[in-house]
């Protein structure tokens, strides 16, 4: 699913790292599991949560109650759907509001101009594609905060980063750090990804990003941004 601030394209890097010390049913918790880019390539125990309502709900929807979401939205629809949220199913909106420019929540729509590109067919073909991977995966819509989480998990964060365009909900990233050296100290074995981390986190692992989207790094060069990977400690 394409989905802003994914890491579809680096799972390939951070999975074997991510999981190399796992051991027989241990769960994998993404407390910010978004399009589910990382998640839908790990097997055993998993757990998918977001805070994102509509989200969870095209998720629920798509994976355990047989939801086949419609193969074209039209301009006037969508429009309609964004303006007048609350006249539609939670799983409809999430699924409407996040086929948009850059994957971000409802941010315009993706014409298909003079044929050349499919937006919705696309996003129909890539979600569908995604949801038998996805099988078996225990949902959760809360603030990682309020999470239970399972002893000795592997947990992969993903949070909204710091230098990039604001979640609609807010985010505060000192006490996000702070839930994170917690869950280390309980005995999670606890990644995350992002730009930077405050000094008593260390970088496992980066890689040039070279995102053109101006969402995802507003404060950084689309030449210098790169992507790491921080556990708590050394």
């Amino acid at each position: 699913m394409k989905y802003m601030g994914s890491k579809a394209r680096f799972a390939k890097d951070l999975l074997p790292i991510i999981l190399k010390d796992r051991q027989a049913n241990q769960a994998y918790l993404e407390p910010f599991a978004g399009g589910m880019n990382m998640i839908d390539k790990v097997d055993g125990i998993r757990i998918a949560n977001d805070q994102h309502q509509e989200l969870m709900a095209m998720w629920q929807a798509l994976i355990y109650d047989n939801w086949d979401p419609p193969q074209l939205v039209s301009e006037d629809e969508y429009k309609h759907i964004k303006n007048n949220q609350d006249q539609y199913p939670k799983h409809l909106v999430g699924y409407v509001g996040f086929n948009s420019f850059g994957g971000k929540w409802f941010a315009g729509y993706r014409r298909d101009k003079e044929g050349k590109r499919d937006y919705w067919g696309e996003h129909y073909r890539n979600i569908t594609k995604q949801v038998p991977k996805l099988e078996g995966v225990e949902l959760s819509c809360k603030s990682y905060l309020e999470l239970d989480v399972p002893k000795h998990s592997i947990i992969y964060c993903d949070p909204p980063y710091a230098s990039t365009t604001k979640y609609r909900d807010g985010f505060d990233h000192d006490v996000f750090w702070d839930w994170c050296k917690q869950q280390s100290k309980a005995g999670h074995q606890v990644f995350i990804s992002e730009y930077n981390a405050p000094e008593d986190f260390t970088c496992i692992w980066e890689k040039d990003a070279k995102t053109t989207f101006s969402w995802h790094a507003e404060n950084l060069s689309t030449k210098l941004a790169l992507e790491r990977l921080f556990v708590f400690g050394g």
